[in-house]
């Protein structure tokens, strides 16, 4: 039978193997970390584009509350010291939106990150039942609170978008009022026999002329006077057409 001879390691060769060994290691780690330092934390992306809504929400009525969506962990997005936000093309800023991440240094990507914004605040119903062609008063509408981005757009959040205006439709009660449902009261209608009030310096003098155009109170309207001169004026609610000289 032949015998192999039996390898043995001295001392000084076991040292070595272990120092190279952990130069590998060291490498190792020192890589990884390289790696991790040049890689985009994506936790940061989702905090820009909570601050940047959080911004662009200013001034809405209410309290608003930004929810930032996951965004994929697989991503492999070099380190940004540039980043720019905005909201996607056709996206509202409330509800649920879509961001934009765009980043312009060191290295040019761009990604978006879903978004949901809660505007809690007040909001208006009617207090009793409305019919067609109402004139809304203060009696007849009251103030709820609610999640308006689960609303229209025109949903009434201010009671002077409603008190004065005209129901175009029968409402039962409890109902949110929506600005494209109302109009203003026609001050003067075309046609109608007005009272023409002419202001002056010490003077003020009043005709009967005919408006020539219909108009809420407050806008410009064309009258003619039993002479057949047309003059403009500013309609007034009860058929009244103020001019100042």
């Amino acid at each position: 039978m032949i015998k192999l001879p039996i390898l043995s390691l001295s001392q000084h060769h076991y040292g070595l193997l272990r120092l190279v060994a952990l130069f590998f290691l060291v490498a190792q780690f020192h890589g990884a970390a390289n790696a991790t330092e040049n890689k985009q934390d994506l936790q940061e992306l989702r905090e820009a584009v909570k601050q940047f809504l959080v911004k662009e929400s200013t001034g809405i009525p209410g309290t608003v509350s930004v929810e930032v969506g996951s965004v994929d962990s697989r991503l492999k997005l070099a380190k940004c010291e540039s980043l720019d936000t905005v909201l996607s093309g056709g996206n509202r800023l409330w509800g649920r939106t879509t961001v934009g991440v765009r980043c312009n240094a060191p290295e040019h990507w761009s990604i978006f990150v879903p978004a949901t914004v809660k505007v809690t605040g007040s909001y208006f119903v009617s207090a009793k039942p409305i019919t067609q062609g109402q004139l809304i008063t203060e009696n007849d509408i009251a103030p709820m609170q609610g999640d308006l981005t689960s609303m229209s757009n025109s949903i009434v959040t201010d009671s002077s978008q409603a008190v004065g205006h005209i129901s175009s439709l029968s409402l039962g009660a409890g109902i949110a009022l929506r600005q494209d449902s109302l109009h203003l009261q026609q001050a003067v209608i075309q046609g109608q026999t007005i009272r023409l009030i002419s202001n002056g310096d010490g003077f003020k003098v009043s005709t009967e002329a005919v408006a020539l155009n219909s108009a809420n109170a407050g806008q410009l309207v064309k009258v003619k006077i039993n002479s057949g001169q047309v003059i403009s004026g500013t309609a007034k609610t009860g058929g009244v057409v103020e001019v100042s000289n």
